[in-house]
């Protein structure tokens, strides 16, 4: 496994694997966007782009612009050897590491902006968010050129955003959603994870009772927005230590609110665990 860590390394990395005199037909290749901390999620990303791609690219970049002002940016978990790795465990061909100078060239003043999506869900807590993950995100197809990227349904409302930026600049990179891995308690798997003492971790498992219970209740028949949002709301009444930050029933491919529940709309919570943001959905069947 090389680890690569200039954009023009990447690009010529893919670019070999395609238009080299001794490049096989049918090669196909394969991206997952990482800001690395991997854990089982990521590692069934990479497992899903082995599987359907001849050549595999993880980057890991803790993007710095999708961070706002008192985020997390400084301590987010930082592993690099350890994801190194676990990525080559799972024969991934390349990890791209870039610098921050790198993916931000000094000067630079062009980005990306997904006008609507942006403003809804995540985007309406935290402005700039999802422009800073529509920018690196297309910085990562273009330079790696990839096939396909492969990303997770815990991050079901920034793939929303992304299918639309690809759409809008018509970029080849095919996306494709893996589902969301959890714990055998059913806590979603996530880097921030990490920062949840014994306690805090017990108290997050409010998100997934009460995307659970909403699924129950649209398996039951229930289909009113504001009667799945109350069963939430009641799950998190019942632990009052986590702080709801929004509880909202979406079209995926817009993020505008629903007042009913359609095939494939989207349930997402997010809520504070003490000092921890943390984010769980159900895309309703």
């Amino acid at each position: 496994m090389e680890i690569l860590r200039t954009v023009e390394e990447l690009r010529r990395w893919s670019r070999a694997l395609r238009y080299s005199p001794c490049a096989e037909a049918g090669r196909r290749i394969g991206l997952v966007p990482t800001m690395g901390a991997l854990h089982s999620g990521h590692i069934s990303l990479i497992r899903a782009a082995r599987a359907a791609c001849s050549h595999v690219a993880v980057s890991i970049f803790v993007n710095p612009t999708q961070f706002g002002p008192k985020e997390d940016y400084a301590r987010y978990p930082r592993s690099f050897e350890a994801d190194c790795a676990l990525a080559q465990a799972e024969d991934a061909n390349v990890v791209f590491a870039p610098s921050i100078e790198e993916m931000y060239p000094s000067g630079a003043a062009t980005f990306v902006e997904v006008e609507g999506l942006s403003e809804h869900l995540d985007g309406r807590f935290r402005p700039g968010h999802f422009r800073g993950v529509a920018t690196v995100v297309a910085k990562l197809f273009i330079a790696a050129e990839a096939d396909v990227a492969f990303f997770g349904q815990k991050d079901a409302a920034q793939v929303a955003v992304l299918r639309r930026m690809t759409a809008d600049l018509r970029l080849s990179t095919e996306i494709v959603v893996c589902p969301i891995v959890r714990d055998a308690d059913g806590l979603a798997l996530s880097s921030r994870n990490s920062y949840l003492s014994a306690a805090e971790r017990a108290q997050a498992l409010t998100l997934s009772r009460a995307v659970r219970q909403v699924e129950s209740l649209v398996a039951q028949g229930e289909r009113r927005a504001a009667r799945l949002i109350a069963a939430a709301q009641k799950i998190f009444a019942a632990e009052p230590a986590v702080r709801v930050e929004f509880i909202e029933l979406a079209d995926w491919s817009t993020l505008e609110p629903l007042e009913t529940a359609a095939p494939g709309a989207l349930f997402v919570v997010a809520a504070y665990v003490g000092s921890t943001r943390l984010i769980d959905n159900a895309i309703l069947r």
